[in-house]
């Protein structure tokens, strides 16, 4: 990224830019970035291709401003946070389904991310309603958050039914939020590219929840979150307070996309696979 693109994206998340790569620096960025960039799996809908390559990504996110799922919102943000001086390196995860199952290989992308202090972090904008602050990457203990209570532990044997099957590698770990495992962290180092597979899978497998939902989500001023699930708005308060209202015409479709997550569509994205909602 050149510096002009930095500055554009920090503009795109309303953050200031960091005078160094600090940990405080770091939990700013994560969540100005929730708050700025939804989670949302549109692109599968209207048809648009997605390309795991820095500059579509960033083409996306800041020119056009979308969101995107795991690959496109942490790939993207890894590389601004490189740009910012910050280490960054992408890992591979598989998230717990139904029944404990892990799904597939490169299921997820999420960061660890060094700091100039030498404190290593667990960074996550792409996994939908997860911690609103990076988790500390080494701290096996509870982590409080206004998400939730997270943990991360040394991963177990692996669960009976995992898609393809054998131990646990030594180092994986499992990221927990109030008990319950979440997905399960590879240790080693991957380069963008290798999370190709991954995306084409959860763009066109009918066995994918992307294919066969619309989801468009982020984390309000006040620590709560807005969702539109289709035609379906819904809003959690910080305090736990809910509401939900049915949105009756494209139009108010169309409005709620663009007042609510900042994105212009000139059409109503239509579920790619109706099949999983019938």
């Amino acid at each position: 990224m050149n510096s002009s693109q930095v500055d554009a994206y920090l503009h795109r998340i309303g953050a200031a830019p960091p005078q160094r790569p600090t940990g405080q620096a770091l939990r700013r960025l994560h969540l100005c970035h929730l708050r700025a960039v939804p989670f949302e799996n549109l692109s599968i809908h209207l048809g648009e291709e997605i390309v795991l390559e820095e500059k579509r990504l960033l083409d996306k996110v800041i020119g056009a401003r979308r969101g995107g799922f795991c690959y496109e919102l942490n790939g993207a943000f890894g590389a601004l946070l490189a740009a910012l001086g910050y280490e960054v390196d992408l890992l591979a995860a598989r998230v717990y389904g139904d029944g404990g199952r892990l799904g597939i290989p490169y299921d997820h992308l999420a960061l660890r991310v060094r700091t100039v202090e030498g404190d290593t972090w667990l960074a996550d904008v792409g996994f939908g309603a997860h911690s609103h602050f990076p988790l500390r990457y080494t701290e096996r203990g509870e982590q409080p958050d206004p998400g939730g209570e997270f943990r991360i532990v040394a991963a177990g044997p692996d669960p009976a039914g995992a898609r393809g099957g054998g131990p646990a590698e030594a180092g994986d770990l499992d990221v927990v939020l109030g008990g319950t495992p979440q997905y399960r962290l590879e240790t080693r180092p991957r380069a963008l590219g290798d999370f190709r597979a991954g995306a084409w899978w959860h763009s066109t497998s009918p066995l994918s929840h992307f294919t066969g939902s619309l989801v468009c989500s982020r984390i309000t001023e006040d620590g709560g979150r807005i969702t539109l699930g289709g035609r379906t708005l819904k809003t959690t308060a910080a305090d736990g307070g809910r509401g939900t209202r049915e949105l009756a015409t494209d139009e108010e479709v169309l409005t709620a996309y663009r007042e609510q997550f900042g994105i212009e569509l000139s059409r109503v994205p239509t579920v790619r696979n109706r099949s999983l909602n019938s």
